[in-house]
């Protein structure tokens, strides 16, 4: 029971988080007097917009089916089924490239969603990715999944910055009322370099995604493939 219990408190951590988190931006952009300052959908939906926020989220779920899964199943299947296993490795895959990214490109920099709760941003970007990556590493029952894994992976993230490059100059900025929007500084073509800038971070963490999410998968397979030569002695 020990695990689970753990995969749950780590689910119920990251919405204390996030909540707390959104309470702050949304009362900071209450106080703004820019035309969007006070419009709280568009508030809301820049919060929920940011890949940190939607990572965290989706691992909140993951972990907390994983937990039921386990406690259900205690005594019977052996490893996870797979369509767990590949939503683990996936969320595994972006909170881990979450916690690099911002402790090497973020760490420091004020964003526009104001000011942000100091130890809801170490959750979100340091305590969460770590427990991802204990979990990856000792978490119990782990199945062995097909290198075609990893291409399962990049979809997620692809939308994401496709959807974000799109949006982003539709929307005004309800901080600064700036007539565009973009939830990372790295990714606005407004900063020095421009889209050539945007395009060679953009592929710089395309690069770190489909890494770590290899290292991911084969974390999985030589866990699974330990585990069978231990069985078979």
């Amino acid at each position: 029971m020990g695990y689970p219990v753990a995969r749950l408190l780590a689910a119920a951590l990251v919405c204390t988080a996030v909540i707390a988190q959104l309470v702050r931006t949304i009362s900071k952009g209450l106080a703004s007097t820019t035309q969007y300052g006070g419009h709280i959908p568009t508030l809301v939906t820049n919060f929920v917009s940011f890949f940190t926020i939607q990572s965290n989220l989706a691992a909140a779920v993951v972990l907390a089916i994983g937990a039921i899964w386990a406690i259900r199943t205690r005594r019977g299947a052996s490893v996870e089924p797979r369509w767990l296993a590949t939503l683990l490795a996936c969320v595994s895959t972006y909170m881990i490239v979450t916690g690099i990214v911002y402790n090497l490109l973020l760490r420091g920099i004020s964003l526009d969603q104001g000011t942000t709760v100091w130890w809801s941003n170490e959750v979100l970007h340091v305590v969460i990715p770590l427990f991802l990556l204990v979990d990856l590493l000792f978490a119990p029952r782990r199945r062995a999944l097909p290198w075609s894994t990893v291409g399962v992976i990049a979809i997620y993230p692809i939308v994401w910055v496709i959807y974000t490059l799109l949006r982003a100059p539709l929307m005004i900025a309800p901080a600064t009322g700036n007539p565009y929007w973009y939830p990372y500084p790295f990714l606005d073509p407004h900063q020095p370099g421009g889209y050539l800038a945007v395009a060679a971070y953009v592929v710089g963490i395309a690069i770190a995604i489909i890494g770590v999410g290899a290292f991911v998968v084969w974390v999985g397979r030589y866990r699974a493939l330990r585990r069978e030569r231990l069985v078979a002695q």
